[in-house]
C-alpha cells in the first residue's frame, strides 16, 4: 500500500479520496475549509494537514481535485504548495477538469524539480465518484501512468491514457462536447412530450432501448421529469468547462456551433438562479411560459 495525500474534498474529491483509504493507502487529506478535512480524517482514519506542501511531504503520489486553472496552480506552487513539499521521484495526479495549457505549465515545472504529472480529469458526475465507477482520462509519459493506474482504480471503472501531457485534458473537453448536445436534446424531447400529453417515463422506457438511449437518459430522466436538479455536476462548473472547450476550439480553428449555442443555454439558466442546479437542468428554460 502507498503513501498518498489528496487534495480538494468537493462533490468528488471527498468520496475519492475515501476509496483511496479504503483501498487500505495511507491518506493524508488538505482542503481549503479545514472543518471539512477534519471531518473527512475522522471518518476515514487518515490525515489531514494544514496546507498542501505539508500534506504532500512524504507522499509517493499527491492527487488534487480543485476548481479552476487559478485553485490548481495555488495547490501547487508557491512556498505552500504541493511541489515544495514534495520529494524527487514522487508523482502528482491532477483530477481538475482544467485547460490544456495550465497542465503543461504544471507538468514542465513538475518535471524541472524531479516529479512526475499525470493529467487525469474525470467522468462520472458525485454518484460516479461516490460509486467508485469513474471513467479516467490521462496524459502524461508511460510510466507516470503506470504508476498511478493502480491506485486510481480505487474509484474507475476505467482508465485510460490518451497521450503526453494535456491530452487527457483535451479528452475532458470532448466528453463535456458530447454531454452538452445529449443534454439538451433529452430536454427537448422530454419537454416536447410533456406538452403533447405523453407519460415521460412510459416514453423513456421505450426509447432508451433503442438508438435514442443515453448514460443521460437513463439517469437523468426521472428527476427531470420531477423538477429535481440537485442531484450532479453544477450548472457553474458546466459553463467553466464548456469557456475552457470553446477556448481550445477556437486554438484549433474547430467549429463547435451546438456547444456554443447550449453554453448560452445554460447562461439563461444561471440567470433564472439555477448555477449550482445540476446540467439536467436545461429542460427548465424550456419550461418557462
Amino acid at each position: 500500500m502507498a503513501k498518498l495525500t489528496f487534495l480538494g474534498l468537493g462533490v468528488m474529491g471527498y468520496p475519492m479520496a475515501g476509496h483511496l483509504a479504503g483501498a487500505g493507502h495511507e491518506v493524508t487529506v488538505y482542503n481549503r475549509t479545514t472543518a471539512k478535512a477534519e471531518k473527512w480524517a475522522a471518518a476515514h482514519g487518515g490525515q489531514h494537514a494544514a496546507t498542501p506542501r505539508e500534506a504532500a511531504q512524504g507522499a509517493e503520489i499527491v492527487f488534487a481535485c480543485v476548481g479552476n486553472d487559478d485553485d490548481l496552480r495555488g495547490v501547487c506552487l508557491g512556498e505552500d504548495g504541493a511541489f515544495a513539499g514534495m520529494e524527487r521521484g514522487a508523482l502528482f495526479v491532477d483530477h481538475t477538469t482544467v485547460s490544456a495549457a495550465v497542465t503543461r505549465e504544471l507538468a514542465g515545472q513538475a518535471d524541472s524539480l524531479g516529479i512526475g504529472f499525470v493529467d487525469a480529469p474525470v467522468s462520472g458526475g458525485q454518484a460516479g465518484a461516490e460509486n467508485g465507477q469513474l471513467s479516467v482520462m490521462c496524459g502524461g509519459a508511460q510510466d507516470h501512468f503506470d504508476r498511478a493506474e493502480p491506485v486510481i482504480d480505487a474509484y474507475s471503472k476505467i482508465c485510460r491514457r490518451l497521450g503526453e501531457s494535456g491530452a487527457g485534458q483535451l479528452a475532458k473537453m470532448a466528453n463535456q462536447i458530447a454531454i452538452a448536445g445529449l443534454v439538451q436534446g433529452l430536454s427537448e424531447s422530454l419537454a416536447f412530450a410533456e406538452k403533447a400529453g405523453l407519460d415521460g417515463r412510459a416514453l423513456v422506457e421505450v426509447i432508451s432501448q433503442g438508438a435514442a438511449g443515453s448514460w443521460q437518459m437513463v439517469n437523468r430522466h426521472g428527476t427531470m421529469l420531477d423538477d429535481q436538479f440537485e442531484h450532479g455536476f453544477a450548472v457553474d462548473w458546466m459553463r467553466k468547462d464548456l469557456g475552457i472547450c470553446l477556448d481550445a476550439a477556437d486554438a484549433l480553428s474547430v467549429s463547435l456551433p451546438v456547444t456554443a449555442l447550449v453554453d448560452q443555454f445554460y447562461k439563461e439558466v444561471q440567470q433564472m438562479g439555477g448555477g449550482r442546479w445540476d446540467t439536467s437542468s436545461l429542460i427548465k428554460r424550456l419550461r418557462r411560459p
